[in-house]
């Protein structure tokens, strides 16, 4: 059976384009939780999306909850498919990823694999998975739900959350998290250029960051 729920409200594009200016690795310093597992790659570089996701559960390996929902996508949105462990079949490839550019998605990501590597990076629309597959999906009207709670990479995504994702992988956040992760976040990495600008000067990593101050007092309590 397919479970069709109601797409969730995009969040604005000023606080979207405001969580861009943020690294994920960034809000890493601050943060542990919502971050998908490292399985998940970028299947391109020097690329960072930040967009409203759009849930797809996905099992086995019919495909119609996927065509379903690349028929009710929005631009600035971002799929995200859980597979619920299947590991043999592609959820998607080149021609699924090109209706996406059509339709303005601003990325797939999803926890299972993908086919047509090349024709997906040809259309341009950044895609997050496990890897390659040569098996793919069928439209055989079984099951699959749309705009569900889903867990995709080990972390729970709800329909409207915020997803920012690079090269180096991708975060999940409550919307009402935005503001608070992307600003600390920003902050953070103006001040690393300071700290850059005193490595070109010919400072030392461990004197500007504070490591060997306690690196030091660690010793000294040692040997006392």
């Amino acid at each position: 059976m397919y479970l069709i729920h109601a797409l969730p409200p995009s969040i604005p594009a000023q606080d979207l384009d405001f969580l861009a200016r943020a690294e994920p690795a960034t809000i890493g310093h601050f943060q542990s939780m919502g971050f998908m597992d490292a399985g998940i790659r970028a299947h391109s570089q020097d690329i960072r999306v930040a967009g409203t996701a759009v849930t797809v559960q996905m099992p086995g390996t019919d495909g119609g909850i996927l065509h379903h929902a690349m028929g009710c996508v929005r631009p600035g949105d971002v799929l995200v498919i859980d597979r619920c462990g299947e590991a043999v079949t592609a959820s998607f490839g080149g021609a699924m990823a090109y209706a996406a550019k059509q339709a303005g998605v601003a990325a797939l990501i999803v926890d299972g694999l993908v086919t047509d590597l090349g024709e997906l990076r040809q259309h341009g629309v950044p895609v997050w998975s496990r890897g390659p597959s040569v098996v793919t999906t069928r439209v055989l009207g079984l099951d699959g739900e749309f705009c569900g709670t889903i867990n995709c990479g080990g972390v729970s995504v709800r329909p409207g959350d915020a997803i920012l994702a690079d090269e180096n992988g991708v975060l999940v956040l409550p919307r009402e998290h935005i503001h608070a992760a992307a600003q600390q976040a920003i902050d953070f990495q103006e001040r690393e250029k300071l700290t850059l600008a005193r490595l070109r000067a010919g400072e030392k990593f461990p004197d500007i960051v504070g490591s060997r101050d306690i690196i030091e007092r660690n010793r000294a309590l040692s040997t006392v």
